[in-house]
């Protein structure tokens, strides 16, 4: 178990920057990746603003040196991504996820903005595992599947990774399953728009 997890707090003694940068390394080696968040925007999809706050709140709860600047910076970096020909990336959001308060309203109406931009990308599909519906297991933790070879698992205190086939297909199986609950394409962006008007009516 020890060879599968990294404990943030080594991982973060020189700040987030470093982690950042390596991300950066693991999804350009990435063709296709399937991702499940339910409480958070993943950075892959994050903006500056957005990223921010949560790498601050991050560095605080994590005492670890303040490196804001270069690790936002990073993480606009690993976006790149997405504009790669023969990219794939397939994530779903629990629709709480487009609700949770980060920052100000400017900051998550500009988040739900990137969102809606998103769709219709040929690298991107992002659906929304909607509230209320009728979903085949509970929401479940956050999780990353790179190339169908690896899972990556990140918890309060420790980052996870699994790569035996049957933890790989036991996630697979999880992703399918939340998949079918998701909405897609024009009923996603309709969700997405309903929390974008949250804010709006604040």
């Amino acid at each position: 178990m020890e060879s599968q997890q990294r404990h943030w707090r080594r991982q973060l003694s020189s700040g987030h920057a470093p982690v950042q940068d390596r991300y950066v390394v693991e999804y350009r080696r990435t063709a296709t990746m399937r991702g499940y968040e339910a409480t958070v925007i993943p950075g892959l999809f994050q903006t500056p603003a957005y990223a921010r706050q949560l790498l601050v709140q991050n560095a605080e709860l994590m005492r670890s040196p303040r490196d804001t600047d270069a690790a936002v910076q990073a993480r606009m970096r690993r976006q790149e991504v997405l504009y790669e020909p023969g990219k794939l990336f397939r994530v779903l959001l629990w629709e709480a996820a487009l609700h949770a308060a980060i920052g100000t309203p400017e900051v998550m109406a500009g988040q739900l903005d990137r969102l809606v931009g998103l769709i219709g990308m040929s690298t991107v599909e992002l659906d929304i595992v909607p509230l209320g519906a009728p979903m085949p297991l509970t929401p479940k933790h956050g999780f990353w599947i790179f190339d169908e070879e690896r899972v990556v698992v990140e918890t309060i205190n420790t980052e996870l990774q699994y790569d035996s086939a049957d933890d790989l297909a036991l996630y697979g199986r999880v992703w399918d399953q939340l998949d079918q609950a998701a909405a897609h394409g024009h009923h996603a962006h309709r969700l997405i728009a309903r929390a974008r008007a949250a804010i709006a009516a604040t």
